[in-house]
């Protein structure tokens, strides 16, 4: 099954996705990660005509996020940050904030940041609450998987001590487009990941490349956290960022940025500038 929040006409639904149509339910997103059933409301409309928001739970507190969990990727970045593959998975966190939907235009604004640059990351939905969950049983509190562009400011990243604020521009963090559910994917999901900008293959690798496991994560950050239904865990990005490239690369107003994982689908995001940003001159993406 795959789960969408949209709006249709001003109001906003919870949906079920067939082909290019979707279905509303009269359960909330909340609802189905409590085992609702997905009752059809009656209104099926072509995912053309909606607006896909953020698919997360009302209750979402935000995304548990693991940073430098691919090899290549600790590699290509070990001169900015671990100079070594991680022996505990680098946990950082996501406001909700910080989410924008899988077409919406991603407000960067380059009196923030000059250097927005792009993560594809497979997001994992906990549909199950725990804490010190053993890595055997981390399945079972899984509910589905999403897609996660972990978009970031890599100048604000750098400039500060901690990484939050370079993670959390608000509106900037594209997610969905919509949840596949655990029993149409699997678990642990074997997955193809990719991204694009403009049309360019920047970012390719699978996801049993991570150094830290879906399992791994679930079962480490549930010894500190109490993980609930509706929380994300975005996995960790591969090698293909732009700042490590040369010349390095970040992305500027008209770009466009398509995030993929096959078996789910892709988001397809322009970067706008905000009304009122002064244009400053960046390293192009194309």
């Amino acid at each position: 099954m795959k789960v969408a929040i949209f709006r249709y006409q001003g109001a906003q639904y919870t949906g079920v996705v067939q082909g290019d149509q979707v279905h509303a339910v009269a359960a909330s997103f909340d609802e189905l990660l409590a085992a609702a059933a997905p009752d059809p409301l009656g209104l099926t409309v072509p995912l053309a005509e909606v607006q896909l928001l953020p698919p997360v739970a009302s209750s979402c507190r935000g995304v548990l996020c693991v940073g430098i969990n691919y090899v290549e990727h600790q590699r290509e970045s070990a001169d900015a940050f671990e100079k070594t593959v991680p022996t505990d998975p680098i946990v950082f966190f996501k406001t909700p904030a910080a989410l924008a939907g899988a077409y919406d235009p991603l407000p960067l604004d380059p009196g923030i940041s000059t250097e927005f640059d792009w993560e594809v990351e497979l997001g994992v939905v906990i549909g199950k609450a725990g804490r010190g969950i053993p890595r055997e049983s981390a399945g079972d509190h899984v509910f589905g998987y999403t897609i996660v562009n972990d978009i970031t400011a890599r100048d604000a990243q750098k400039r500060h001590s901690q990484w939050h604020l370079g993670k959390n521009v608000e509106g900037c963090t594209p997610i969905g487009p919509w949840v596949v559910t655990v029993d149409e994917l699997g678990y642990p999901p074997v997955l193809d990941l990719s991204l694009t900008v403009n049309g360019v293959r920047k970012q390719e690798a699978n996801t049993r490349d991570m150094v830290f496991d879906i399992a791994d994560q679930i079962s480490i950050i549930s010894r500190y956290v109490t993980l609930l239904p509706g929380d994300v865990l975005a996995t960790g990005t591969p090698s293909g960022v732009g700042f490590t490239r040369r010349p390095p690369e970040f992305l500027r107003a008209g770009d466009v940025v398509e995030t993929t994982i096959e078996e789910i689908g892709a988001l397809r995001n322009t970067i706008a500038v905000p009304a009122g940003a002064a244009l400053v001159g960046q390293a192009g993406a194309r």
